[in-house]
């Protein structure tokens, strides 16, 4: 049964990985809570991970005294999710085509592509260090 309550989380966490576990599994919770399917979950889990990933180790470049600050709204409709780190920002057009042979065998530069794929949309600030998620509950 979906909850028609829209849910909202605001939280400022360190650039570690355990700080942004937890907070993932705060927004899963809340996502399972107003019945999203098994895929929009996964969706979900993956853009977050991704995303909260690139903050830590793109943007604030690992730095454990720069903070990323999360926002999650989740109702029966849709759940959004803003990540704002501390750091200069990016062109999300400047990153290569993962796809493209010369990048095949590269480790990077897929999480942005992941991200577009599952969501519904993605977009980012004009300086690049804000990304906004949202998920249908379809």
């Amino acid at each position: 049964m979906r909850d028609p309550k829209t849910t909202r989380d605001s939280m400022v966490i360190p650039s570690e990985l355990n700080a942004a576990r937890a907070f993932e599994e705060r927004v899963l919770r809340e996502v399972a809570r107003h019945g999203y399917s098994e895929a929009a979950m996964f969706a979900i889990r993956l853009a977050l991970e991704e995303g909260l990933n690139n903050a830590i180790k793109h943007g604030n470049r690992g730095d454990p005294k720069k903070k990323i600050t999360v926002d999650c709204d989740v109702d029966a409709d849709r759940a959004t999710i803003t990540i704002c780190d501390e750091g200069a920002g990016f062109d999300p057009a400047r990153v290569p085509d993962p796809t493209a042979d010369e990048n095949l065998e590269k480790p990077s530069g897929r999480g942005l592509m992941l991200m577009k794929a599952y969501m519904d949309e993605v977009r980012y600030n004009d300086r690049g260090n804000q990304v906004f998620l949202m998920k249908r509950n379809t």
